[in-house]
């Protein structure tokens, strides 16, 4: 295990400059997890299994579980050497766990996932490949989860939410709330954080300049564990954060171009 200290003077970070050469990775996949011993050592399978074709690594993010999800993981790990595990020393939130597995990332683009196996895997190289081949300006694919498979009052509350967001942002996302997506790991790390700041990351890449796409991916019902969320509790913090990034967004200036002069 690494010691995730620097010195008592630095908020505790991870030794990123110890990591190996990066150059023959081309995808890192990122997947925050707390309490989910159930269903950890399927979704890393899972993920093996999507990108055998793709050079990639799993970075699973644990955001201080109170189970055995850390044992399971790194008893799997012989079997999947692209795995890796970091560990929070205190439990910080989805959003923090996420930005602690970007900052870890050793390849150029990052794909990220869900840690609760509602995400499909197998949708992971279509996004992988739409970017790919996107322009320059493209900075994420974002999926839209189709059929979901939650239930009633959860599907509502959400597109409630979704739509009074994509009103307010104008971020052109129908689904902001799927934890699948990939980016360019250069992109996401221009993005202010802040908590939650996940969900709201195509209305920050457009802040920034970028231009997000969109592609309908697949939805599963959770097999193992319990959401860590509550609708009250979930309407409480986004209305809170909404108007944080529409304070964001007001106050961002575009240069439009940037050019350098070298003669």
């Amino acid at each position: 295990m690494v010691d995730l200290t620097t010195s008592s003077q630095a908020p505790p970070l991870y030794n990123w400059a110890s990591q190996p050469d990066q150059d023959a990775l081309a995808l890192s996949v990122v997947a925050p997890m707390f309490n989910e011993v159930g269903g950890a050592a399927t979704l890393v399978e899972e993920i093996a299994g999507a990108l055998s074709d793709i050079v990639h690594e799993i970075v699973i993010v644990d955001d201080n579980s109170d189970d055995e999800t850390v044992k399971v993981l790194k008893g799997i790990k012989p079997q999947f050497p692209q795995l890796r595990v970091v560990q929070h020393g205190s439990n910080a939130g989805q959003s923090r766990a996420i930005r602690t597995g970007v900052l870890a990332a050793r390849a150029p683009i990052v794909a990220m996932v869900d840690g609760d196996g509602q995400n499909n895997p197998a949708d992971i190289p279509a996004l992988y490949a739409k970017l790919v081949a996107a322009g320059p300006n493209v900075g994420m694919i974002a999926g839209e989860r189709q059929k979901r498979r939650d239930n009633a009052t959860k599907r509502w509350a959400s597109s409630f939410a979704n739509g009074v967001r994509r009103r307010l942002l104008n971020d052109g996302a129908v689904d902001t709330g799927c934890g699948l997506k990939v980016f360019y790991r250069e992109a996401f790390l221009r993005l202010p954080y802040f908590d939650h700041f996940h969900r709201y990351l195509p209305a920050l890449m457009r802040r920034e300049g970028f231009v997000i796409e969109f592609l309908p991916v697949s939805h599963r019902p959770r097999v193992h564990g319990v959401s860590k969320y509550n609708n009250f509790g979930r309407f409480i913090v986004a209305l809170r954060d909404l108007f944080g990034v529409m304070w964001l967004l007001s106050r961002s200036k575009s240069p439009k171009s940037i050019s350098e002069h070298r003669d």
